[in-house]
């Protein structure tokens, strides 16, 4: 078996998340005027936005960190591309407790949960702690973090991962108050709307569902079908329109 033969992984998606070419766009224009020398990525994945910094900030050099080996070889392969091997690492560690810091500017997007003890719920609080330690003074993060856009309801929970709760994510404005709370100044507050959910949403198993129709007998097939199906029933029956992404951008204080 190739790997030809094999389900393709997220090969539809430019970002890993709900985020537009115009909203990616405005928040590098944002970060680049800071002028930062140095970037960390958290959370990495194959890195597109942090590129597209170092790309805007000329002589910026960056560093992303994950913990999916195939992302970070894709990351390689774009940033030799790019050419951009040279200002550019990407190194497979997990985020917890790093010395990466302290840099000019963070990305975190959707990547909260990697600055968090895993044996502990999901803590933003912790992370917007952990983000301040990493950034200078003057220094610049990006956090996308999930909110609840309202209160889902108990059938909506139903339909989402296993153990979802109300208590998982927090409202906008209480997560904003717990940035302020780690010693930030919400510079921008900004949210995924509909249309970058569904592109993101459709995008993210795009690839997978045309395989799925030309590769009905597959091995494989079983086993990728009800994944798929899974995934898109807990968006479709569960936290679409109900779960959010917040973009901010934050400056700390001091």
């Amino acid at each position: 078996m190739t790997d030809n033969d094999l389900p393709p992984r997220l090969g539809s998606l430019t970002f890993h998340g709900p985020l537009s070419e115009a909203r990616a766009t405005r928040m590098i224009e944002r970060l680049a005027a800071a002028s930062p020398a140095t970037v960390l990525d958290i959370g990495c994945g194959w890195g597109e936005l942090l590129m597209r910094v170092l790309e805007a900030a000329p002589g910026s050099t960056g560093v992303g960190i994950d913990i999916n080996a195939e992302d970070l070889a894709r990351g390689r392969d774009l940033a030799k591309e790019r050419g951009l091997a040279d200002r550019v690492e990407f190194v497979e560690e997990s985020a917890l407790g790093t010395t990466r810091g302290p840099v000019d500017a963070i990305l975190c997007l959707g990547s909260s949960q990697a600055l968090c003890d895993p044996d502990q719920p999901h803590d933003p609080a912790a992370a917007l702690r952990e983000l301040r330690r990493l950034v200078r003074p003057g220094g610049r993060v990006i956090l996308g973090e999930g909110f609840w856009q309202r209160t889902p309801t108990d059938e909506e929970l139903a339909g989402m991962w296993p153990g979802a709760h109300a208590g998982e994510h927090f409202l906008l404005g209480p997560l904003v108050d717990l940035a302020i709370e780690a010693g930030f100044r919400p510079a921008w507050i900004e949210t995924a709307d509909a249309d970058e959910w569904e592109e993101f949403e459709s995008g993210y198993r795009n690839d997978t569902e045309l395989w799925l129709a030309a590769h009905p007998d597959h091995p494989l097939a079983a086993e990728t079908r009800e994944k798929a199906d899974r995934q898109r029933s807990t968006w479709l029956n569960g936290y679409r329109r109900v779960l959010g992404i917040a973009y901010l951008t934050l400056v700390p204080v001091g």
